[in-house]
């Protein structure tokens, strides 16, 4: 379910609680033209593995998909005015200039008009199935249904104007996003195998894929311990720290599912594969 997704302009991103969905895929019939004798254990094998990685794939989908819906079933772990409350804290404290705001379907109109590129997602948070920041109108928004994301994204506005370390790690995103493309191009470039043997892309794409996205996961991790560190200093014993842990959970293995995911996508794109007829 979850693939990130670059925003038209580079130099804008958005940070969401959680990845955005990916292209349903189609069950379709494949037909193989496999090759004979000496040359058939070999196909046989590549076309196994890529079986198994697009399996891999499709796994780590519906797992994701689970996680996601857990999130948005759960319950808040503190009334409205107390998450307000919070948050308006964290931005006092931490001197933040990035807008608070909270949407539904009656209220969305305003931020729609300000930055249309912006209004699917928009629309996905006044539905309450996300939230996101964004440096483009430096703005958190959150939909009113669910306002305890919001702190996740402070947390990410307080990573961008406050810590030089995870202004980086957010820059990094992009690196994840091309990364299987990337190694794919590069194990080309390194030309044929010799004497049999694996090249350097093919024997570590997949941990080259997951470090990729490994700055997405680092980063989202830290926005959420900011969130539930500002939660538990401002409302003390007051606040169920135990829902928001385990919502803000759910909501960082979905990144971390999307990290496995594109180390599979990565290990896929080098693999070799007799050409294949599709009939979907």
């Amino acid at each position: 379910m979850n693939n990130l997704t670059l925003n038209s302009n580079a130099f804008n991103r958005d940070y969401r609680f959680v990845p955005t969905q990916s292209a349903p895929q189609h069950a379709m019939r494949v037909q193989l033209d496999l090759p004979q004798d000496e040359e058939f254990s070999t196909t046989a094998k590549a076309v196994g593995v890529a079986g198994l990685l697009r399996l891999a794939q499709y796994g780590l989908e519906k797992l994701s998909g689970v996680c996601s819906a857990a999130l948005m079933a759960g319950k808040e772990f503190a009334p409205r005015e107390d998450v307000e409350k919070v948050a308006n804290t964290m931005k006092k404290e931490k001197g933040l200039s990035a807008y608070i705001h909270y949407i539904d379907h009656k209220n969305k109109v305003g931020l729609q008009n300000m930055f249309p590129n912006l209004s699917k997602s928009l629309d996905v948070v006044a539905d309450g199935r996300n939230a996101f920041y964004t440096n483009q109108g430096n703005f958190v928004v959150a939909p009113k249904s669910k306002p305890s994301l919001i702190l996740h994204e402070l947390g990410h506005a307080i990573n961008f104007e406050k810590s030089s370390v995870m202004r980086g790690l957010q820059k990094l995103r992009v690196v994840g996003m091309f990364a299987p493309m990337a190694i794919a191009a590069l194990n080309n470039a390194s030309g044929a195998k010799r004497d049999g043997k694996k090249n350097f892309w093919e024997r570590n794409a997949g941990t080259i894929g997951f470090c990729a996205f490994l700055p997405t996961i680092i980063e989202e991790a830290a926005a959420s311990i900011r969130g539930i560190n500002a939660a538990k200093k401002t409302l003390g014993s007051s606040a169920n720290l135990k829902v928001l842990k385990k919502n803000y959970f759910l909501a960082w293995m979905t990144y971390l599912l999307a990290g496995i995911g594109t180390g599979i996508a990565a290990k896929l794109a080098i693999t070799d594969v007799p050409d294949v007829k599709i009939n979907i």
